[in-house]
């Protein structure tokens, strides 16, 4: 519970006495302190809100633009989302990067010497807050892939960790022990990282939150915007990550848990890289951005060309058992994170590729190809072809999610319009303070 947030809003509403009495309650029902304790405490809530937001300046202002992340579906990885991280790259501008955001890859990629250093971080899957081992797990193997698919062998891991004030310290451990399991057999350090309460005092209950990010280094990069016309299209068996074990955990279907425990497309990409492969390879990614819809749709985009793909052979590339627990569920596996390994590269290419991943033990099938003449990504089923999009969110894959739904909102054009605002006065404080600041 954000108890900063909660009293400002109550403040606006009713008087400090009856604040107060409503903020002691609440913490007491978390807490279970004394009457005493939980009045003091509700006291300098408000007295902290009251300063901080009672007097501002242009520095500690925002623009509000009235439009939430759950209603903009922003981390829903489908179109509110996508297209706030295309406002993301307006706000950061000409970074000078080899690889930035505008280029709707994972991982960012700078050039020194003769090197390139590529750069991922990922962020824990929300659900997973009780789960810490699996969070762990999942979240270090995401950002190991997206420095991969960039070309780029791993050197180094790194990790910021939050928990809210109650809690257990036990879940910093078992976090610790899922990422250095993946660091550990990959033989990637974890270096640094941080540890801290999420808002301090202010926040209380025991959600933990995070991220883990991971370096990398190459001579070669393999970003989504190098796909050619002609090209095919590789996909490993994908079980699934994050994403397909919070499916499992919150359908009470537990044993799918184990599926998604494994280094396959590590064990992929390695194949490719010891094969002396990835300088032959135009782009590799992990299907996980809204599965196939939303990562065909991106690397279509930055590369304005078609991603056709063959409906029966996608669907054979998802591993059995996650593949019949999405199909009970009614959960489109195309518009799902199943963490399969796509290689896009020419027709001679792919069959070394598809030699030396079979032959490190990991399944991967040619289904599909790239052409020019039409853009979009597009599906061929029962000898029809069409079209494929990314949804409002991504495929409902919890029973809330399912509640919450898919559809996009009919205000969505409004909703656009408002955040294009937000930007846009986000880009003229930072012209403000380099203003003020000069250059160094």
């Amino acid at each position: 519970m954000d108890i900063e947030g909660y009293a400002r809003r109550m403040l606006e509403k009713m008087g400090e006495d009856e604040v107060k009495k409503v903020l002691a309650e609440r913490i007491a029902e978390i807490k279970n302190w004394s009457l005493e304790r939980t009045m003091r405490w509700a006291e300098a809530v408000i007295v902290e809100v009251k300063n901080a937001y009672g007097k501002t300046n242009w520095l500690l202002d925002y623009y509000r633009s009235g439009v939430t992340m759950g209603e903009f579906g922003v981390g829903s990885r489908g179109r509110g989302d996508f297209y706030v991280h295309e406002k993301i790259a307006e706000v950061i501008g000409d970074s000078g990067a080899v690889v930035s955001s505008k280029d709707l890859d994972d991982a960012g990629v700078v050039k020194f010497g003769d090197f390139y250093i590529s750069v991922a971080i990922d962020g824990i899957h929300s659900r997973l807050s009780e789960f810490p081992f699996i969070a762990g797990f999942h979240v270090t193997r995401a950002a190991m892939r997206d420095v991969y698919v960039m070309g780029a062998e791993p050197v180094a891991v790194f990790s910021d960790i939050h928990i809210a004030d109650d809690g257990d310290v036990s879940k910093i451990f078992d976090h610790i022990a899922g990422i250095t399991a993946v660091c550990e057999a990959v033989k990637v350090p974890l270096v640094s990282g941080s540890t801290l309460r999420i808002g301090g005092d202010m926040v209380i209950g025991e959600r933990m939150t995070g991220g883990v990010g991971c370096v990398g280094v190459s001579k070669h990069i393999t970003p989504r915007r190098n796909v050619r016309d002609g090209d095919v299209i590789l996909l490993t068996e994908g079980a699934g990550g994050g994403t397909v074990a919070t499916t499992a955990i919150y359908f009470g279907m537990h044993e799918i848990v184990e599926e998604t425990i494994n280094l396959d497309f590590i064990k992929a990409v390695r194949a490719i890289f010891k094969a002396d492969l990835v300088r032959r390879i135009h782009s590799m990614s992990d299907v996980t951005n809204g599965g196939i819809r939303g990562d065909a749709e991106e690397i279509a985009k930055v590369s304005g060309l078609a991603l056709i793909f063959d409906y029966d052979k996608v669907r054979n590339c998802v591993n059995p058992k996650v593949l019949k627990m999405l199909e009970e569920l009614e959960i489109d596996f195309m518009g799902v994170s199943i963490d399969s390994l796509m290689v896009v590269c020419d027709a001679e290419t792919a069959e070394l590729v598809k030699s030396a991943v079979k032959e490190a033990g990991v399944r991967i099938e040619e289904v599909g190809w790239v052409e020019k003449g039409r853009k979009g990504a597009f599906v061929v089923e029962g000898g029809e072809i069409r079209e494929i999009k990314p949804r409002f969110r991504e495929s409902a894959y919890t029973p809330l999610k399912k509640v919450v739904g898919e559809e996009t909102p009919p205000d969505f054009e409004e909703m656009r319009r408002k955040v294009d605002e937000a930007a846009m006065k986000a880009v003229e404080k930072k012209k403000r303070v380099l203003e003020r600041l000069g250059r160094v």
